[in-house]
């Protein structure tokens, strides 16, 4: 039986917070630097989305679809495209209309809802999943949470919303022994398959590409498909998950990544004993080798690969905890408004600045963080959380007035029967 190689990709983009200040709060609720969200999302367009859909595009025909892909594409970064850059998403339509790429779901809002919020969560799925339904005509079937994050609890809420293909993170403090290139499955659900990230080789082409004091640069596409190749290397399956920007933004062209894209199909096909299958076909090729018990929350970030980039430290945690106990009060609002900011101040990025943690992944963190240090990053989005409290507050008293102010239905009286 041939290996599966299943290479999955990432696309988000966050809704960045202008500089918000103290004196901003109950007098300008426009949140968002449309300017810095607009020059970045058309940056990346032009480095990465438009000519990697392309290269894609031209080597599934090349391979008349032995070559497949998969994508998770938030709502955010859709929501960004029809703002700022709609070709992509016509580029994005053109992949979906081959046959050989799957979109799969994630929260709309790329939201860390699963750790706290079972509905909020839920209500996110549904809405991404109806939103891929609506701009590239598939239903998505597999899910990749947020961040990969991913534990016993959410699979079983994920079960729930009739999803039995999970992706996470081939963590090592969870596999121990095991190996990563093998599906695995739910224990509390048997048929519910686990896919897992190689993050050693899924790493070696999104971190240490450019890395010219790494012992192993050059990568070429010969080079990577034989290490895939390797006789000592066990499993059925080799799970290739990085973000799209690893193309064009975080490995620039001039690192050759696009000449490596260009060849890797080839040199791996080449080789007769690999097929590329997207995460849904896999998972219905492969048997599950057995239970893999994730009794607390795993992701792919940092060395740690947990939570804590994102609710690490004091700061995370009081600005998390003050965002979710609103979900009641929203619960009871009917204003479209204020809907989507609840959404868009979910979206994991703004916890991922307040990160402390540079001590051990500093130059990853300080790439992604606009700001200068976590602190301002926190005071930022408290400020604007401030107001957007204001704003429900607000929104809650008028609609229990509203509500209050309806007259009480008069009950008909029935007439006295004359028999």
């Amino acid at each position: 039986m041939k290996k599966t190689v299943c290479l999955y990709f990432q696309v988000h983009q966050p809704d960045r917070l202008r500089q918000y200040r103290f004196f901003d709060i109950c007098r300008d609720s426009h949140y968002y630097d449309d300017f810095a969200n607009r020059t970045v999302l058309k940056r990346v367009a032009e480095r990465c989305y438009l000519p990697a859909n392309r290269m894609l595009l031209d080597l599934i025909r090349k391979h008349e679809g032995a070559f497949k892909v998969a994508f998770s594409v938030s709502g955010s970064v859709i929501e960004q495209f029809e703002r700022y850059a709609p070709e992509v998403i016509d580029s994005f339509r053109e992949l979906a209309d081959t046959g050989c790429v799957e979109f799969l779901c994630e929260t709309y809002y790329h939201s860390l809802a699963s750790l706290v919020s079972p509905k909020e969560f839920a209500s996110q799925v549904k809405k991404h999943a109806k939103t891929i339904k609506e701009y590239f005509g598939k239903e998505p079937s597999a899910f990749r949470n947020t961040e990969l994050i991913y534990s016993d609890g959410i699979a079983s809420m994920l079960y729930k919303l009739g999803f039995k293909t999970v992706l996470t993170e081939g963590a090592k403090h969870i596999l121990g022994w095991k190996s990563p290139d093998y599906v695995y499955n739910n224990p509390a659900h048997p048929d519910q398959k686990i896919l897992l990230r190689n993050f050693t080789l899924s790493d070696d082409i999104a971190f240490r590409f450019s890395d010219t004091s790494w012992a192993e640069w050059p990568v070429t596409a010969d080079k990577f498909a034989a290490w895939l190749g390797d006789d000592s290397r066990e499993g059925e399956i080799v799970n290739l998950f990085m973000d799209y920007e690893t193309f064009g933004e975080h490995q620039k062209a001039s690192s050759g990544i696009f000449d490596f894209l260009a060849y890797l199909p080839e040199a791996i096909l080449s080789k007769g004993g690999f097929e590329f299958l997207t995460p849904s076909e896999a998972a219905a090729k492969h048997e599950s080798v057995g239970d893999l018990e994730i009794a607390h929350p795993i992701s792919w970030a940092d060395e740690e690969r947990d939570t804590s980039a994102w609710l690490g430290n004091e700061l995370q945690n009081e600005a998390f905890s003050k965002l979710y106990a609103l979900e009641e009060k929203i619960a009871d609002i009917n204003d479209a408004a204020i809907l989507s900011d609840y959404g868009k101040l979910q979206e994991s990025d703004h916890f991922y600045y307040m990160c402390t943690k540079f001590f051990s992944d500093g130059a990853v963190h300080k790439y992604f963080n606009p700001y200068d240090t976590p602190y301002e990053a926190f005071i930022n989005y408290m400020n604007v959380l401030s107001d957007f409290i204001a704003r429900v507050n607000d929104a809650l008293t008028t609609a229990v007035s509203s509500k209050e102010a309806l007259p009480t239905p008069v009950k008909p009286k029935r007439r006295k029967s004359s028999l």
